[in-house]
């Protein structure tokens, strides 16, 4: 990734930009990082500038500094930390302080008028059921930052 070109043609910057926005939500800021390269695909507008090449090779350094996921080892036990927002709900599934996997998920409706007791609860729920084929049979942990839930089994 740190060796890979500036694109010459608006072909090989999508084709940049699809292979880092399959990981995107893993990047912090991803959106605002790659704000200028999607610029750059508007019609007629492809023009590299040194804005432009200052946004690629932030996101190059971006791609290659961010936490790989692991792959899940059933024999060892599972961590969830989650939490939940105003207007979402966001967990990590960890196994030995490594991610797994993340969840994000916007609330609407109902759900955000919700004390943030049933918020925190929500989120916990949420990634149970998401993640439910690598927790169902496996211990875990949930960790959260809500005080009365984490009494909730005691």
């Amino acid at each position: 990734m740190n060796n890979w070109p500036p694109p010459k043609t608006l072909q090989t910057l999508r084709g940049f930009l699809g292979l880092t926005g399959y990981y995107r939500k893993f990047v912090k800021d991803y959106g605002k990082i790659v704000a200028p390269l999607t610029a750059l695909l508007k019609k007629d507008a492809f023009t590299w500038t040194h804005v432009t090449e200052c946004a690629f090779d932030k996101l190059k350094q971006a791609m290659c500094t961010t936490l790989i996921l692991a792959m899940p080892a059933f024999s060892k036990p599972f961590t969830i930390e989650s939490d939940a927002c105003s207007n979402g709900l966001v967990a990590v599934l960890l196994q030995d302080a490594h991610p797994i996997g993340l969840t994000r998920e916007a609330l609407s409706g109902k759900n955000l008028a919700a004390s943030t007791y049933e918020k925190e609860m929500m989120s916990i729920l949420h990634v149970v059921q998401k993640w439910q084929s690598y927790l169902l049979g496996n211990h875990f942990c949930i960790k959260t930052d809500h005080q009365s839930l984490k009494y909730f089994l005691e």
